[in-house]
């Protein structure tokens, strides 16, 4: 009697996990579909002035595969980058220099904020001080892009036709991480997808829904937009940068538009799980609010969608319950279905979907290391930078 009560909980959960992901596949904003890019490109009858912002720390390792694109952008309007040297230790600025010296195109100024004051992140300061710069140029809009950011050469025309033609204040784009280790495989597209499943894509750019984020490897940003929205002052403590800046260009009346490129790319490496482990886990629990509750919600949601379906499928086999073992393996083949997609963006091989369940485990533990960081006092590190306590709940909420 006990036997069969254990199993037909199982058969249960399953069943919940089941219904779970028929909600995921057809009311979450078709989140799982991969189609959401820039449209054909209408050129503006004038192409505004824009100026480029990046901010850079301890970045030489990857800037000479990064800022040439940005110098030899084909651009028909004025133009201008600014790299923001945010206290680097291995020559960032004087390579930037030397790559704007051998790559000639748009014109290169590189400052230096010092260090943040309290309050700040590294990166927001450095933006700052960036967008201090190019107010001088009077630009109608504003494109910051990380310092790993690579761009195809007609990137900036792309982006500044799709904001003119749509009307929107934000374009942006989720760059292509680069997937070559056999971690980034298992981690990376893994990452990009469970973004869109709680951002999709599609509802973003869609007039009065409440979804909105960015992706902050490569936003355009319509410099009056930015005026009204305080941006960055208003976001200066956010961890999770992006996001707070699509919510708070929003909350100014703005519209934000989000999807996935094509020719933006991250050179940055992850080779090792290790990489991947701290790039999550740095703002995993700023994503949860530092709430206990959201983040114990998170952990059983988890566990409910990703781990329940193999879980019903073993002990179904070995319980002889076809029910477990088919209601679970129905969970699990929805579950591999919408991930396909993705690994197809990545040009990844599509047996890596069903093993979608133990990178989502893989991601629980570093979301519960990411709160165990937290309550340590350690928080949010990156660039040799703590942020042990970041007060972005008010903004980013």
């Amino acid at each position: 009697m006990g036997q069969t009560a254990r199993v037909s909980a199982v058969v249960w959960t399953a069943a919940g996990s089941l219904l779970a992901w028929l909600w995921l596949l057809l009311c979450q904003g078709f989140f799982w579909r991969t189609d959401v890019r820039l449209p054909p490109r209408r050129d503006p009858d004038a192409w505004p002035s824009v100026c480029v912002v990046v901010p850079a720390r301890d970045e030489a390792a990857v800037l000479p595969a990064a800022l040439p694109s940005l110098l030899r952008q084909d651009y028909p309007g004025r133009a201008e980058v600014f790299l923001v040297d945010d206290g680097s230790t291995d020559g960032t600025g004087d390579l930037a220099r030397e790559l704007a010296r051998g790559t000639g195109g748009l014109p290169l100024t590189v400052g230096s904020p010092g260090e943040p004051p309290a309050g700040w992140t590294g990166k927001l300061w450095a933006v700052r001080h960036g967008i201090g710069l190019a107010r001088a140029r009077d630009p109608e809009y504003l494109l910051l892009t990380d310092a790993d950011i690579a761009h195809a050469p007609d990137s900036l025309r792309e982006l500044v036709a799709a904001a003119r033609a749509g009307g929107f204040d934000v374009v942006s784009q989720m760059a292509r991480l680069r997937v070559e280790s056999t971690w980034e495989r298992f981690v990376v597209p893994a990452f990009v997808y469970f973004f869109a499943q709680l951002y999709p894509f599609r509802r973003i750019g869609r007039e009065g829904t409440r979804t909105v984020a960015a992706a902050g490897g490569c936003v355009l940003l319509r410099t009056e937009a930015a005026e009204r929205a305080r941006i960055p002052d208003a976001i200066r403590h956010a961890v999770i940068d992006d996001v707070a800046l699509a919510r708070a260009v929003k909350r100014g009346g703005g519209r934000v538009w989000l999807g996935l490129a094509d020719r933006v790319d991250s050179v940055r490496p992850y080779p090792r799980l290790g990489d991947l482990w701290r790039m999550v886990s740095r703002s995993a629990y700023a994503q949860l609010r530092h709430n206990p509750l959201l983040l114990a919600g998170t952990v059983a949601g988890l566990a409910l969608v990703y781990l329940v379906p193999p879980a019903a499928v073993v002990v179904g086999l070995v319980a002889g319950n076809a029910a477990a073992a088919v209601v679970g393996g129905s969970a699990w083949i929805v579950m591999t279905g919408t991930y396909m997609p993705m690994l197809r963006y990545y040009r990844q091989p599509l047996w890596l979907a069903p093993l979608l369940p133990f990178t989502a485990f893989l991601y629980l533990l570093m979301t519960v290391d990411s709160a165990v960081r937290h309550y340590q006092g350690r928080g949010a590190a990156w660039k040799g930078r703590t942020y042990a306590r970041p007060d972005a709940v008010a903004d980013e909420g």
